[in-house]
């Protein structure tokens, strides 16, 4: 391969754009470790790992919470796409971890689609994947949001589950705020349900 074709190569980067929000990243030094708005070119045979541990992990997280070894983001292609496309690795023994609302277990990986929320602790982490050509190389770049990206993309906000009309009232009244309280059967607006 010629020099042209390197440089070429290398201007179409994938790039990992990975977008953290915790609720108390303005009073914690959280992100200090981390490059922050800055892309950073990263080995695609080598996982990338974030954590505690500043000798094990590619980034840190500075923060007592985080696991030593949290997770790890792999690289990989298939035969059938040019794409590098991502798989995540859950690499806490003891904290819990979940990608778009499934859990995942200890050493447990889920396949990344463009755009994957991935939750552990307090952490909300958005991944979004932006598509090259390279394939010895990728990027990556942290921003911290200033909102979950929960609220975003839908995920962790309660669905309203229809309740069938009974005629009888069997709700828990104090449960709820004063303006969800019942004082009656419910009813359902089906387009609700089908467009929601």
């Amino acid at each position: 391969m010629d020099v042209s074709q390197m440089e070429t190569e290398e201007d179409l980067l994938t790039c990992l754009h990975i977008k953290f929000y915790h609720p108390q990243q303005s009073s914690r030094g959280i992100y200090h470790q981390l490059p922050v708005g800055n892309r950073n070119k990263r080995p695609a045979d080598e996982p990338l790992r974030l954590g505690r541990d500043r000798q094990t992990c590619t980034f840190v997280l500075d923060d007592p919470r985080v696991s030593r070894k949290q997770l790890a983001l792999h690289a990989y292609r298939t035969p059938l796409s040019p794409d590098t496309l991502f798989a995540v690795q859950n690499l806490s023994q003891k904290g819990r971890m979940s990608v778009n609302g499934s859990a995942l277990g200890f050493l447990e990986r889920a396949d990344l689609p463009d755009k994957a929320l991935i939750r552990f602790g307090e952490y909300e982490m958005l991944v979004v994947r932006e598509s090259g050509e390279a394939k010895g190389n990728f990027e990556v770049e942290f921003e911290v949001l200033p909102a979950p990206p929960s609220r975003e993309t839908g995920a962790g906000v309660p669905s309203m589950t229809p309740i069938m009309d009974t005629g009888s009232c069997h709700c828990v009244t104090n449960s709820f705020p004063a303006e969800l309280r019942v004082h009656g059967p419910l009813e359902t607006d089906e387009t609700l349900m089908y467009h929601s």
